[in-house]
C-alpha cells in the first residue's frame, strides 16, 4: 500500500494518504525519541492536522496510528512539564486541550491503532476515536494519579462512557496498567488483533468505513456523540436533526438509486 501524498504538520504530526484508499487519512504521532510524548509543539501539531482534516470534505474515515514501534503514545512531556513554572502550566492548558478536542471533534469516524503502551494522554487520544483496535503487545491506564494531577485529556469523560462509571473509576483511582487481553475483555479496547497488525487492520476498517456516504457517516457520527447521555426522547430528537441533515442530500438519492440499480454508489459527498 504507497503513500500517494504526505502533509507534515510541525515536526511531530504527518498526515498520509495511500493508494487505493483516497477517502483515508492516516495521522501519524511521529516523535519516535520520546515515545509519542506530547510536548507543547506536538499539541500543536495534532490540533493543526485535524482542523485541516476536519475541514477536508474527501476524507470519511481517519485513522490514528504511530511511528513508534514500543509505543502509540505515552502521553504528556512530564519532562517538558517539570520544566515549566505554574503561570507557565496555565497558560500551555489551553494548547492541550485542543489538541485532544481536536480529536474528539473530527467530523468524520476515527479508528485508533494502539500498540505497546498507550498511557495516560495517550490512552486519551485513542479514547478520543470512536472505534480503537489494538495488538496483543498493547498496555493501556490512566495513570495520572500516581504522579499527582487527574486524566485531563478526556479521561474522566470518556472512559466511563465505555466501560461505566464503577470500572472507570476503579482504573483511574488505581493508576494501574491493563494489558492487551484484558482491556479487550473489559472494552477499553474494540478489536483485539496480533502483534503488529495493529495499523493494518485499523486502516482496513478506515477503508470499509470509507466505503459509505460521507455525508452519512459524519450525520451518524453527530447523532451517536450528541445523543450520549441524553434520555431516550431527547436522543430521538438529535437522531431526527441528523436524519433531516441527509434525507433529501444528494448522496441519499445516489444511494437509493445505486441500491435499485444494483451498482456501487458514486457518492456526491453532498
Amino acid at each position: 500500500m504507497g503513500v500517494t501524498s504526505e502533509q507534515r504538520f510541525g515536526e511531530f504530526v504527518v498526515v498520509r494518504r495511500h493508494e487505493g484508499r483516497e477517502h483515508v487519512a492516516e495521522l501519524v504521532l511521529d516523535r519516535p525519541k520520546a515515545m509519542n510524548a506530547v510536548s507543547t509543539a506536538m499539541a500543536v501539531s495534532i490540533a493543526e492536522a485535524c482542523a485541516a482534516l476536519g475541514a477536508d470534505q474527501g476524507v470519511r474515515a481517519t485513522v490514528l496510528t504511530s511511528s513508534h514501534e514500543r509505543a502509540f503514545c505515552v502521553g504528556a512531556d512530564l519532562k517538558e512539564r517539570n520544566s515549566f513554572t505554574d503561570a507557565e502550566l496555565v497558560r500551555q492548558r489551553p494548547t492541550a486541550r485542543a489538541a485532544y478536542t481536536g480529536v474528539l471533534e473530527l467530523p468524520m469516524p476515527v479508528v485508533a491503532a494502539v500498540h505497546g503502551f498507550a498511557l495516560g494522554g495517550g490512552f486519551e487520544l485513542a479514547l478520543a476515536c470512536d472505534v480503537i483496535v489494538a495488538d496483543r503487545t498493547a498496555v493501556v491506564g490512566l495513570p495520572e494519579v500516581s504522579v499527582g494531577v487527574i486524566p485531563g485529556g478526556g479521561g474522566t469523560q470518556l472512559l466511563p462512557r465505555r466501560v461505566g462509571a464503577a470500572r472507570a473509576a476503579e482504573l483511574v483511582f488505581t493508576a494501574r496498567r491493563v494489558e492487551a487481553a484484558e482491556a479487550r475483555e473489559l472494552g477499553l479496547v474494540d478489536e483485539l488483533v496480533e502483534a503488529g497488525r495493529d495499523r493494518e487492520e485499523a486502516l482496513a476498517l478506515g477503508g470499509r468505513i470509507a466505503a459509505n456516504s460521507p455525508v452519512g457517516l459524519r450525520a451518524a457520527k453527530r447523532a451517536l456523540r450528541l445523543g450520549q447521555g441524553l434520555d431516550l426522547r431527547a436522543g430521538l430528537e438529535v437522531e431526527d436533526a441528523a436524519w433531516r441533515s441527509v434525507a433529501f442530500s444528494g448522496d441519499r438519492a445516489e444511494g437509493v438509486a445505486a441500491f435499485n440499480e444494483k451498482r456501487k454508489p458514486s457518492w456526491p459527498g453532498e
